[in-house]
Parts: C-alpha cells; sequence; structure tokens
C-alpha cells in the first residue's frame, strides 16, 4: 500500500494514518459477530436499511481527537470513493451533510483539508449522483477533473486532467483558474505534460 512513494503502512504503524476498510466493515456488520460493549461500526447503517452516516462521522471525529494535537495538525480526510455511499443507498442529502460535518471538523476547527473521489460523465443518467458532484464541485476550492480524450484512444497518451481553482469568494470578480494536462500512466508513476507535449509529438 503505497501513495506517491510514501508507505501508507508505515504511516499506519508511526500513528500518522487511520485507515477505515470499508469492504471488511461491511462484512463485519452483516455476516460478522456482535460489536463489543461501548464499540460501533463506523458503517452500521448498511444492516439498519437507513441512511445515517452519524456513527461514520463519529468514527472520523474520535479519530483526530484520540492521536493529540501535534499528531494532527493540518490533516488531510481521503475519502474514496463518495460515489459508493450511494450505491449503499444512502440518500444525496445525508452523503452532503456527512461532508459538511466533516468540512466543520476538520477545515474549520483543525485547519485541514478534505480529497473527495466521486464519479460522473456527460451522459450520466443517476441523478442522485450528479446532485452529489455539483455540489461537491460547487462547495470545493479545487477541483481535479480526470477524463480520458475526447479524440478516443491514444497509446501515448491516456487521458487529461483539468485543474479548476475556485476564485476568492470574498473578491467575486477573481475568475476562476483552469489549467489543463495530459497524462499517461505508467507502472508506477503518472507522468502529466502541457497538451500536444507527449513523447510521441516532441
Amino acid at each position: 500500500m503505497r501513495l506517491y512513494q510514501n508507505s501508507l503502512t508505515a504511516a499506519k504503524e508511526r500513528g500518522q494514518l487511520v485507515f477505515l476498510e470499508g469492504l471488511k466493515s461491511c462484512f463485519d456488520v452483516l455476516f460478522g459477530e456482535e460489536q463489543h460493549v461501548g464499540q460501533t461500526n463506523p458503517l452500521q447503517f448498511v444492516s439498519e436499511n437507513g441512511s445515517n452516516l452519524k456513527t461514520m462521522y463519529e468514527f472520523v471525529r474520535t479519530s483526530l481527537i484520540a492521536s493529540g494535537s501535534d499528531s494532527w495538525k493540518c490533516p488531510v480526510l481521503l475519502v474514496d470513493d463518495l460515489s459508493i455511499l450511494l450505491s449503499l443507498g444512502v440518500r444525496p442529502v445525508d452523503v452532503l451533510d456527512f461532508i459538511h460535518y466533516c468540512r466543520v471538523a476538520v477545515c474549520s476547527q483543525l485547519k485541514g483539508n478534505i480529497v473527495v473521489l466521486v464519479h460522473s460523465s456527460d451522459d450520466s443518467e443517476d441523478e442522485e449522483n450528479e446532485l452529489v458532484v455539483n455540489s461537491l464541485c460547487h462547495q470545493s476550492n479545487l477541483i481535479l477533473w480526470a477524463e480520458g480524450l475526447a479524440t478516443g484512444f491514444c497509446k501515448d497518451v491516456h487521458g487529461q486532467l483539468k485543474i479548476i481553482q475556485k476564485g476568492s469568494s470574498e473578491l467575486k470578480a477573481e475568475r476562476n483558474l483552469l489549467q489543463i494536462y495530459q497524462y499517461k500512466i505508467q507502472d508506477k508513476n503518472v507522468t502529466f505534460f502541457a497538451r500536444g507535449m507527449s513523447a510521441a509529438v516532441l
């Protein structure tokens, strides 16, 4: 388990990472033994035919508090991926409420950041997913939009990445900054370059 050449396993052992394995937690809720007294599975909502994400938020909040202020200076919450909650039957409003409370805890109180992965496409007919995606785009300061090439498959260019830096809400005249890069996925990394500057062209 590695991210940008950093071992997430080592980070977890050092107390710098708290990881919730969603598939295992779902399995424990549906087929596992009963939880010990005082313990609640963060994905308990899966077995309750509801969409209350309070237990998952409490997992996030207590994980940040338990490790002390020194360990979690400017923490980052990674949610990979939020669209799965909709697939599990969670209502869009509850997904957005969960993100709102996480933003208050992580961004406002601890001065950290939240990174969320969602999926979308221009021809999507999933109205609930598009509602969540559009709401998150409206709330975000920075949007990374990865997509395939409009011209189709290419051996040397696998897609393009749009980076949208939102203008300040206080300065209404300030426009959003848009940058577009193309990329190629390799064995252990990803190469980014300006449009028309791939190795095949040069």
